[in-house]
């Protein structure tokens, strides 16, 4: 069974060199597990959806709530999905527009199109917002 995570964290003082280091790992290890997804960072928070079979997602989630690097895990969604969003992301850096103005534009643009839309939402707002 498909599950689908999506889950937010807190990380005030990672630097940009170890998000683009959890993003390299991310897309060297995800594959191996079925796993895809994508991720925003706005400097202070993590947002990310996280694809695939049920225990396999689970247990990385294990592991992102034991990765000191950051805290405050919250899982936002949690839900069984028939067919991935992100069938072709190891794990996408989703970036976000300096400009408020411009950041639903430009996540509307670069979202995945099978994105429930009540995911979407959660999406955008936590961009759109931060």
């Amino acid at each position: 069974m498909l599950s689908q995570y999506l889950y937010i964290s807190t990380a005030p003082t990672l630097p940009r060199e170890e998000v683009d280091a959890i993003l390299a790992t991310s897309a060297r290890n995800n594959p191996a597990r079925g796993i895809t997804g994508l991720l925003l960072f706005n400097g202070r928070n993590f947002l990310q959806l996280l694809e695939g079979d049920e225990a396999e997602v689970a247990d990385l989630m294990d592991k992102i709530t034991a990765d000191p690097r950051h805290a405050g895990v919250s899982v936002l969604d949690k839900r069984a999905i028939a067919m991935r969003a992100c069938p072709d992301w190891a794990m996408k850096r989703v970036l976000i527009a300096e400009s408020i103005a411009s950041r639903r534009e430009m996540l509307e643009r670069d979202l995945p199109q099978g994105l429930d839309p009540e995911v979407r939402k959660m999406i955008v707002n936590f961009a759109v917002l931060n």
